[in-house]
This record gives structure tokens, sequence and C-alpha cells, in this order.
């Protein structure tokens, strides 16, 4: 007979999880509702058409997450007619491969594809792709009696984040909407054409803001436009985004206490971001921020505005410059500056649409910017050298172009859509030059999540004008990762 603490170890242990597999709304609607730690909840294949949102509010734990994943990756199709997809209240829930697109006739009426707020620590989005919603992801505090509770440790890798059109809304539109939540990393995703046709015309790839810490943008492809035609104002990365109302911003939720800083601590390190009307990074009240080795094609540069937006850039190479603005002030490390359109053609075979092959003479980049402490590989995942100089840039070029089958790094969005698909244009025709684009009053603009949730003022970039190992799986512009990997330089 099992002992009493053996009997209750094997009842705890992960192997005795369920495996839940489902092929109707009303299956996944039920296993979403009777989850327990551990489950695995398994789409079939086919198209899932749902009316309202999906709550998960039961909890995971580190030893047992509750995950729910495509049973072929990208093979279940979730179309949401609903303002909010799944929402997300417990913790450690994982998604995995899904296939999730937004299809309501109005497009203020889908906001969120995953509404992540409260408890749901360690919630996990990967290898899926993510289409048509104002926000693919928000995230977001609650408030529980007299206390807040906020989703930290968050991981976003391996996702395709795009719309397939612009979003005729004037609510926020930005694919990625962090708010609050502490050791949030955005990792290896491909975040394409966001345009918000609407209202204040302001739309972001990504931010992290509204009192949070220690934030991680690495080796994410973002192209502000590639396939659809665009216009507005539209910027790549941002910590601080719009700014947001004392009353939403931790730790003091109090709306007398302004939320400055937006967020401590963050890293910008191997991104490739390319054709953005505004800076392609943006730093609004983000304190200590290190932006390493990043390449910014075709972008206004880098802001750092605001007294509290503190910080480093070293080893990026851009089009554009860095900037103080407003009081923002940081430590100026090598950088290369104002790189034309021309240049980077003629270093790499399609930059604009973020095919950094290599095509021309990139060695005056080789060792030319010091080592950082805090980036150990380049854009692709591999190791930068032990020793000595580092190229300038997301790509380590001594190391010569990317080598697909040995690393898991690099924008590995598993079927996000062909690095050589359809940008329009390729030249800097139409992007603001710096000092002109943008989005940048204190009082207008807009905040970039509902208006009962922030301040509607500062979410500028540039100017006080008041107004930026598997591709191709899938034909139409979907590709497997290995494709992906090739456009950027991986054989």
């Amino acid at each position: 007979m099992l002992k009493p603490v053996t009997l209750l170890l094997l009842l705890a242990s992960p192997a005795l999880a369920r495996q839940v597999n489902v092929s109707s709304v009303s299956q996944l609607q039920s296993a979403l509702a009777g989850a327990q730690a551990g489950d695995e909840i398994i789409l079939a294949d086919g198209t899932y058409a749902v009316n309202a949102n999906l709550s998960c509010t039961a909890s995971g734990t580190a030893q047992a997450p509750i995950v729910v994943r495509a049973q072929n990756r990208l093979g279940a199709s979730v179309r949401f007619n609903a303002t909010e997809g799944f929402k997300v209240s417990g913790a450690y829930w994982t998604f995995d491969g899904l296939d999730v697109q937004g299809v309501c006739a109005s497009d203020s009426n889908c906001e969120h594809a995953f509404h992540v707020t409260g408890r749901a620590e360690n919630f996990v989005l990967r290898n899926s792709r993510v289409r048509d919603f104002n926000a693919q992801l928000k995230v977001n505090a609650s408030q529980n009696g007299a206390t807040w509770d906020i989703p930290h440790r968050g991981l976003i890798e391996h996702n395709e984040l795009a719309d397939t059109r612009s979003r005729a809304t004037s609510n926020p539109v930005t694919k990625l909407n962090i708010d609050t939540g502490d050791n949030w990393i955005v990792r290896d995703n491909l975040i394409h054409d966001f345009h918000k046709n609407g209202g204040d015309f302001v739309s972001y790839g990504a931010f992290m803001k509204s009192g949070g810490n220690n934030g991680v943008f690495e080796r994410n492809l973002v192209l502000c436009t590639r396939d659809v035609t665009t216009g507005g104002t539209r910027i790549g990365l941002s910590f601080g985004g719009g700014g947001t109302g004392g009353a939403f911003c931790a730790p003091a939720f109090n709306a007398s206490v302004p939320c400055d800083p937006e967020h401590t601590g963050g890293t910008m390190r191997n991104n490739v971001i390319a054709n953005c009307s505004d800076v392609g990074i943006y730093l609004n009240k983000a304190r200590s921020t290190q932006v390493l080795f990043n390449t910014l094609i075709s972008t206004s540069g880098v802001d750092f505005r605001f007294a509290s937006s503190t910080g480093s850039a070293h080893g990026n190479v851009m089009a554009g410059t860095v900037r103080g603005r407003e009081g923002g002030t940081f430590e100026a490390g090598t950088n290369l500056l104002n790189v034309t359109s021309a240049t980077f053609s003629g270093w790499y075979q399609e930059p604009l649409k973020g095919n950094l092959t290599v095509r021309g003479d990139v060695s005056t980049l080789i060792g030319a910017a010091a080592a950082r402490a805090q980036v150990v590989d380049d854009f692709c995942g591999r190791p930068r050298p032990a020793q000595g100089a580092y190229t300038l840039g997301a790509l380590e070029h001594s190391l010569g172009d990317c080598s697909g089958g040995s690393t898991d790094g690099g924008s590995t969005a598993p079927d996000a859509g062909s690095g050589n698909g359809g940008l329009d244009g390729g030249s800097d025709g139409g992007i603001p030059s710096p000092g002109d684009a943008g989005v940048g009053n204190d009082g207008g603009a807009g905040a970039e999540s509902p208006p009962d949730e922030e301040a509607a003022g500062g979410c500028g970039c540039s100017s006080n004008s008041g107004v930026n190992a598997t591709l191709l799986l899938m034909a139409l512009g979907l590709l497997a990762l290995s494709s992906h990997r090739r456009s950027l330089g991986r054989k």
C-alpha cells in the first residue's frame, strides 16, 4: 500500500496531467473552463469560429503549466468575432502554434487576441500567427480589493504579429501592448504591417510601459510596412509608448501620482527595424535603458524623450540619429548614424524587406564597436566573439551569413510572412527626416490603450506637430522559418 506522502507526490506529478483533445468551439470552451494545472489542450486541425471571449481563469504551476496548442502548427485556425479572444487571468498558461485572426465587421470591435491580466504571471505565446486586432496582445494589472495584481514574467517568442490591412479605428493600435509587469521578454518575432487609419493615426509595433521593469526586446524583425500600403505615424519598438495615466501605473496606481518613469531597466538588443515613418526605437520616460547593436533601416532613429529617459546607445547602425529630447539623456557609445538607403542597399540584398543577406562590402562594420556584456549573441542567435570587438549592428558579420540549422535565434516566427514580400517602395520617400516626423505633442495624440485605462497625452516620437530554423509553411505570403532565415542572411 502506498504511503500517504508517496500518493500525494504521484497525484501532483505532471505525468498524471490530462491531455484534452478538442475539435469544436464548444469542446474548446469546456476544456478552458475546466482546465487544471498540467492540462494539455490540443486543438485538431480546422476552423474555430468564436463569437465571445474565451476565459482562462485556472492557474497552472511552473512544473505543470496549462498548455493550449495546435495538433499541427497553424492547423487550428481560431477566428474571433469578439472584443477579446483569450482572456487569461490565471498563472502559467502557454499558447503554442495557433493561427488566430480577428474577423469583426468593425475594427473597433476586435480589440485583443490575448488579454493577459491580473494574476496571469508566466504567460507564454509562441510559434503562433496572430492577425487583425488592435492589439494582438494586451497586458495590464487588475484591481483586487485594495491591491493590484500584476502579470509578471511573460514570454512572447517565435510569432508572426501583423495586420492584413490598416485598422479603421480611433482606438489604440499596438501589436504588443504590455502595460505593467516586470521581466517580460519579447524575442525572435516578426512584427509587420501595422497602421492606424483613424483617430491620431499613430501605431506601434510593440511597447512596454505603465511602471514595468527589466523588459527585453531582442532579435525581433519589425517591418512597419511590408505587404500592406500604409500611412500614418508608425513606430517600431518602445519603452514608454504614449504614456499612462497615474491610476493605471505601477506601483502607486494613483491618479494623483504621475507615471514617471514608465519603464526602468529595459534592454533593446539585436533587433532589425525597417520602413517606419517615425523613429525605430522610442523611449518615453524610460529610465536606465540599453539600446545595443540594433539595425534601423529607413527610420528617423532613436529618441530618448523626457528627463527620466536615461541609458546608453551603443553598437547601433541606423538611418537617422540618436536624440535626447525634452531633457532625455544617454551615454553615446559607438554608433553609425545617418546611413542612407543607398548604403544599406549596397550592403544587403533587400534591406527594406528585412533581407540582410550580404551583397556588398561590410568590412567597415566588422570589429567597429566595443563588446558589451549585455550582448552575447547576434540577431541570428550566434555567439558574438569571445574576445575583441563586435560588428556594428544586429548581425555579427565576422561570422558570415547566418547558418539556419544550428541556432534557435533570429526572428524565427514559424510562419511569418515572406522576407521577399511586397514592400511598397524601396527608398526613403515619404519617411520624415529627424525632427519632422510624428507624434510628439504632450497634449494630444492619445494613449495606446482604451481611454478609460490611460492618459490621453504624450504619445510623441519626433516633433511637436501632434500627429510613427522555420519560415514558409504556407503559401500566399505565409512562410516557414527556414526560408525566413535565408531571407535574413541565413543559408
